[in-house]
């Protein structure tokens, strides 16, 4: 098959996907299909239906010792893993720290009440002593992934590993068979599926409300501003270093589909390139860094001023004890890699991606990644011979045909006292929850996501940057 032929066909499966950017009904003042009211008389128009009334777990573990585990890499993720442990201290203690960057090892240490003697530079550090906890959560970098996991689990240590896994599938397989050869639990973290939204989804999708499950269109906006930061600028805007955008940044996504399938991916085909962040496209006049007098800084949006300074996102990565201090935060964007021009920066992730997959009983869904959007949160599409689900990464609407009933599902969990400062919308402390209950028991059932599932969807999204990079469909 030909370039042509195969952008047709990917241009069929995919043209809905664009559909589910902004709410147009929001901005225009008029109703689109999916937000139209009901005809006038019509049966249950806006009535919420106790079907979707998912109850919201707990996020306390139902465990009577508290596990304890050793936190290597305390930048964002870790910090976030280890403020489980920090509200619910008699279910899970942190009694050892790795970091190579001292600022983020003594605040972790501090914040743990962790003895001097636990904290190391360096991971391998942890594993030349003997066993001294139940588990390690392993937050490194994408490259520093494999290594410490394999031998955490060589040693007799069950697993909290952030995604992605690893950096090539050949690895991903490896960390499934040493998990297997030394029984021991591994929880990547897939943190959506923990995600109360996700999980009432999911389920509306298996209450048989909207029939068979015929077709899911699914969309990650990164957010113009994060996208930059992260991917143009960053610590991932290297593929070869890291791991491909679809597996660093959407990996959660092609997860999230293939649950709410339910069934094995069987084939898939990828279209994305690096349109926008590169050096042809840089305003004439703009130097290296924004902080050498750019012409251009006060229109730019992806102005690191402007992001930093005086919008005060992304400010974790600066490890800065004042985050309000304006001079400090300047002096890291005029000698760290987040002051750079987005036009002449060393990246090669793409801005844009598209894939579509076919599972096995015919159904299909797509998934589209942009940079280019307002806002971040996912939108979702579901679509079933009965019925039809809309959601927002808060709350979504399912839509019965025959009675044209429409039922909603929101709970917003953000103002619940303990998911208040739960991130992935409560995702990230429900799987802290759940390895700490499936650690105490040895029963990796307890988890959403098992390591046999997890390596499946990193899969999918390896053969995905795979037909990406070949312009072919890739079977799997």
């Amino acid at each position: 098959m030909d370039r042509k032929e195969f952008l047709k066909r990917l241009g069929m499966l995919t043209v809905g996907a664009s559909l589910i950017g902004v709410d147009m009904a929001a901005m225009t003042g008029e109703a689109t299909a999916a937000t139209a009211t009901p005809p006038k008389g019509a049966k249950g128009g806006n009535q919420t239906h106790p079907d979707l009334d998912f109850a919201v777990r707990p996020l306390k573990a139902a465990t009577n010792r508290a596990v304890t585990a050793i936190i290597i890499g305390a930048g964002s993720r870790g910090t976030t893993y280890g403020r489980y442990a920090l509200q619910f201290p008699d279910t899970m203690k942190i009694v050892g720290v790795a970091d190579a960057n001292n600022f983020r090892k003594k605040r972790t240490a501090k914040a743990h009440s962790i003895a001097a003697q636990n904290c190391f530079d360096d991971w391998s550090e942890v594993f030349a002593r003997e066993k001294f906890a139940d588990a390690v959560i392993i937050a490194t970098p994408d490259n520093l992934h494999y290594e410490p996991c394999m031998k955490a689990l060589a040693m007799g240590y069950d697993v909290l590993l952030e995604k992605p896994a690893a950096q090539t599938e050949k690895e991903c397989k490896d960390i499934l068979a040493q998990a297997k050869k030394y029984n021991r639990i591994v929880a990547i973290c897939h943190v959506l599926r923990y995600a109360p939204y996700f999980i009432a989804m999911r389920e509306a999708v298996r209450s048989g409300l909207i029939g068979d499950l015929v077709s899911i269109q699914h969309m990650e906006p990164i957010q113009y501003a994060h996208m930059a930061h992260s991917y143009v600028r960053g610590k991932w805007r290297d593929s070869k270093q890291t791991t491909p955008i679809i597996l660093a940044k959407s990996c959660h996504d092609l997860d999230i589909i293939r649950w709410i399938v339910d069934k094995p991916c069987i084939q898939i085909a990828a279209e994305g390139t690096l349109m926008h962040f590169k050096a042809e496209n840089a305003p004439q006049g703009a130097p290296a860094r924004c902080t050498d007098g750019c012409p251009h800084e006060a229109t730019c949006p992806y102005s690191a001023i402007d992001i930093y300074v005086r919008r005060k996102r992304h400010l974790g990565v600066f490890d800065l004890p004042d985050r309000k201090d304006e001079a400090a935060i300047m002096e890291k964007i005029r000698t760290t890699m987040f002051g750079r021009c987005v036009y002449k920066c060393d990246n090669d992730q793409p801005d844009h991606y598209v894939t579509t997959m076919l599972f096995e009983g015919g159904v299909t869904a797509s998934f589209t990644m942009d940079a280019f959007t307002p806002w971040g949160g996912r939108r979702t599409r579901i679509m079933g011979t009965l019925g039809y689900i809309e959601g927002d990464g808060k709350k979504f609407t399912l839509y019965t045909f025959r009675d044209n009933k429409k039922r909603v599902w929101h709970k917003n969990v953000a103002e619940m006292a303990e998911y208040k400062h739960a991130g992935h919308g409560g995702g990230d402390h429900a799987l802290a929850r759940d390895f700490v209950e499936a650690v105490a028991a040895q029963d990796q059932t307890k988890l959403s996501s098992t390591i046999d599932a997890s390596i499946e969807s990193h899969i999918i999204g390896f053969k995905a940057e795979k037909s990406r990079k070949s312009m072919k469909k890739v079977k799997i």
